[in-house]
């Protein structure tokens, strides 16, 4: 019969991974699960971010916020919940005219904030803003 393998602390080696894959996987997922302040929790007039951050026909992730803001035609800024309706993780990237959260796949239309891609099947809230000189303030 073979001998059995263990580490320096008595257990196997196969538990031992066993164990270290079981915390890594309740690590990752609770992550997608951490609350963030919501947007509506941030004060209104608070500064979000700074429009020369926010590229025409693209956007950006606010996490400090909790907000993404897009600017689909010069000027014009959209703003959104930047957590995902789906799982609850916070979106990570706008990328050819959508907002893309890389924890389960979803996608959203970065003009309307609607669901392009499942497993979302909700929108994402929408904020309203104000531009005053170059920054995005919360209305």
């Amino acid at each position: 019969m073979a001998e059995k393998k263990t580490c320096g602390c008595g257990m196997s080696r196969r538990r031992l991974f066993g164990t270290a894959g079981a915390a890594a996987t309740v690590t990752a997922a609770s992550a997608c699960q951490t609350e963030a302040p919501a947007p509506q929790e941030v004060r209104r007039g608070h500064v979000v971010g700074q429009t020369t951050d926010v590229p025409d026909g693209g956007g950006a992730v606010f996490s400090h916020s909790k907000l993404v803001v897009t600017q689909p035609e010069e000027g014009e800024y959209k703003a959104f919940s930047a957590q995902c309706t789906h799982g609850g993780c916070t979106v990570q990237e706008v990328e050819d005219e959508v907002i893309r959260c890389l924890c389960h796949g979803s996608e959203f239309d970065y003009v309307t904030g609607e669901p392009l891609v499942g497993p979302a099947q909700e929108p994402l809230d929408p904020f309203t803003v104000t531009i005053d000189g170059t920054d995005i303030i919360l209305d």
